[in-house]
């Protein structure tokens, strides 16, 4: 079980590498470019949303395990925008390689699982990876034509792919994104876009998670994490790390906890595990988390806004075996993040590792004690050196 367990944080923490790949495209403030990371995360919930477009027999969730996949190869490939000269016969060859290798370091059956559906996203033949190539296409039109101030070239760049680049698929097998993204263009088809712009606000929003900042600093100590890239690498550690789960946990259900877990952090901000303590603090935020969920949730229309919001609440309440799955993913990543990068937030406040062991280690157990006792292994030398025992 240890040789497993080691072989999938290998897997996980190589992962981590996807953040530092840069898109061409600007996050919806156009304050900087997106990641691939964060990117992924958001093409997840655009698929989740976007699941009344799609085909009756498309599977959601795995189209979602799809998008979680899909740019990992780009770690070692490298990010090639639509817009770039390249010899594209080349860059398969590459990224096939970059699959080999990351999916490689999985436990074996492990990764010939993922290697196999991140082949069926890019072969694009099956329902699944047909609308969860739809999804990745749509999702950067709309990034750009309503981000606050687009690039013209990048404009320009949106029109050309409507216009016989990969986007132009959307005619077929999304109108209401083809239609709709002319009409930001100026160019009014009189089709009828509202199914799609009822959930496009929420999608927008959403993006803001991408500027709020955590505690955490990646694995290479470089810069703090943020909540959007965050959610996609807890969504991963969920699915690779589900056969631990002590109560055998619906991983769809928990991938969809984690896909929403943090976007009340829009409105309430984020709130470190070491640092707020104060039981009225904790409270306050209780308050603001809930204040946030109502205004968040409330964008969608209510069939979709309403069992979202019931399923963050459950998670919130850490009560069902899927919730507390979710609730202790969520606290053993950054216990990896913080030990690749030589104590990140355990020297900023001044951690013991008593006060790990109440704060996370308990929690963690709770979900997935083979993990805990796993990672404690890991982390006890680092306490052990530093004089935090």
């Amino acid at each position: 079980m240890s040789d497993r367990l080691h072989a999938q944080f290998a897997f996980l923490l190589e992962a981590d590498k996807l953040r530092r790949v840069e898109r061409q495209n600007l996050i919806l403030d156009c304050s900087r470019r997106e990641n691939s990371a964060e990117h992924s995360w958001h093409l997840a919930l655009y698929a989740l949303v976007l699941a009344p477009f799609a085909e009756p027999e498309v599977n959601i969730f795995r189209a979602i395990r799809m998008l979680l996949l899909h740019d990992l190869v780009e770690i070692d490939a490298g990010d090639h925008p639509i817009t770039d000269e390249v010899d594209w016969d080349a860059v398969a060859r590459s990224e096939q390689a970059a699959a080999d290798r990351l999916f490689g370091l999985l436990p074996a059956e492990q990764g010939a699982e993922f290697l196999t559906l991140w082949q069926e996203f890019e072969a694009a033949q099956t329902a699944d990876a047909r609308f969860a190539k739809r999804v990745d296409h749509c999702q950067p039109v709309f990034q750009t034509l309503y981000g606050a101030e687009p690039l013209d070239w990048h404009v320009d760049v949106v029109r050309q792919n409507l216009f016989g680049g990969r986007a132009a698929a959307l005619e077929h097998d999304l109108p209401e994104a083809f239609h709709h993204a002319l009409v930001l263009l100026g160019e009014d088809t009189g089709y009828d876009c509202t199914r799609l712009t009822d959930r496009l606000q929420f999608l927008n929003e959403a993006d803001k998670l991408k500027l709020i900042i955590r505690a955490s600093k990646l694995g290479d100590g470089s810069r703090h994490e943020n909540s959007a890239e965050h959610s996609w690498h807890i969504m991963l550690y969920a699915w690779v790390l589900s056969e631990h789960s002590a109560n055998a946990a619906d991983v769809d259900r928990v991938l969809q906890m984690l896909l929403l877990h943090d976007l009340v952090e829009i409105d309430a901000g984020d709130a470190p595990i070491h640092g707020v303590v104060d039981p009225a603090a904790l409270a306050a935020l209780a308050a603001e988390e809930q204040a946030a969920a109502d205004r968040l949730f409330g964008l969608l229309p209510l069939d979709q806004g309403g069992p979202m919001r019931a399923i963050w609440e459950e998670f919130e309440a850490a009560e069902s075996a899927d919730a507390v799955y979710a609730k202790s993913i969520d606290r053993v990543q950054p216990v990896l993040l913080n030990l690749l990068n030589g104590g990140g937030s355990w020297v900023d406040y001044d951690v013991t590792l008593p006060q790990l062991e109440a704060r996370v280690g308990t929690k963690v157990s709770r979900g997935t004690p083979r993990v805990w006792s796993h990672v404690r292994s890991q982390i006890e030398p680092w306490f052990r050196q530093a004089g935090r025992l």
